[in-house]
């Protein structure tokens, strides 16, 4: 998959894609990043690719015809026009699904605003779909397009090391991923879970399911209520709940 970026700041998306996951996809040629800078296409000695608000305002809004350039260039660099993206807290809400969906594409423009935004008609004109990453506002698109690269990246064939690690994810069919440990098995802080030692893998299959459902219970009850669970979660919850339950009360005691 191909991810082209319009961002003021390509050194620091190239950067990102350098290290971890997608680094290593990048270098066994499973993902290509590459970085489009508006100012390279902006005119004039001072290469000025933003001006002040139309109708007065604080902060500055970045110029059209830069952004269409660099974006231009983008879609030249491969033969097939790809989806263009705006990173903005204005933007349907990144998620799991969304991910999944996006990783089915074979390349994404995405495109980067800063200051107080882009000019409307651009986005109008230019933009296929805005997206938001969560519910605030950071500096630029930047940091935004790092996130959705490494969310769509490491779910490519082949980016991560074991092909169960992704299907496993928090979000993955709707729940919360269950707790995690490693050695060593007894620590000041507490035992590993009994059942992860026992080698009873459906014992264990079991167990993280059950965690998985009552986390998403405890945690984020919003994902249950568009989830319909079958009878055996059902149970697994239920079960979760009472040993919960249990537990709070010895602790208020």
């Amino acid at each position: 998959m191909r991810f082209d970026v319009v961002t003021l700041f390509p050194e620091f998306v190239r950067q990102c894609a350098g290290f971890g996951v997608i680094g290593r996809a990048v270098e066994r040629g499973l993902l290509q990043v590459e970085a489009w800078n508006p100012r390279d296409y902006a005119e004039g000695g001072y290469r000025r690719v933003d001006d002040s608000v139309c109708g007065g305002g604080p902060g500055m809004v970045m110029l059209i015809e830069p952004l269409r350039k660099a974006l231009a260039a983008a879609q030249q660099a491969a033969s097939d026009r790809a989806p263009v993206i705006y990173l903005s807290p204005q933007g349907q809400r990144l998620t799991q699904e969304k991910v999944k969906e996006l990783a089915g594409l074979p390349r994404v423009i995405l495109l980067c605003g800063r200051y107080e935004g882009i000019d409307e008609r651009l986005i109008e004109h230019e933009v296929d779909e805005e997206l938001s990453i969560g519910d605030y506002v950071l500096s630029g698109g930047d940091l935004a397009a790092a996130v959705v690269i490494d969310a769509i990246g490491r779910l490519q064939e082949g980016a991560l090391g074991d092909t169960q690690s992704a299907a496993q994810d928090s979000f993955s069919g709707g729940l919360l991923d269950c707790p995690h440990y490693t050695r060593p098995v007894s620590h000041a802080f507490g035992e590993v879970p009994a059942v992860l030692l026992s080698g009873d893998h459906a014992a264990i299959d079991r167990w993280r399911r059950m965690q998985s459902l009552g986390r998403t219970w405890l945690r984020r009850p919003d994902l249950l209520e568009n989830l319909t669970l079958g009878q055996d979660d059902q149970r697994l919850l239920e079960e979760f709940k009472r040993e919960h339950k249990g537990r709070t009360h010895e602790q208020d005691h």
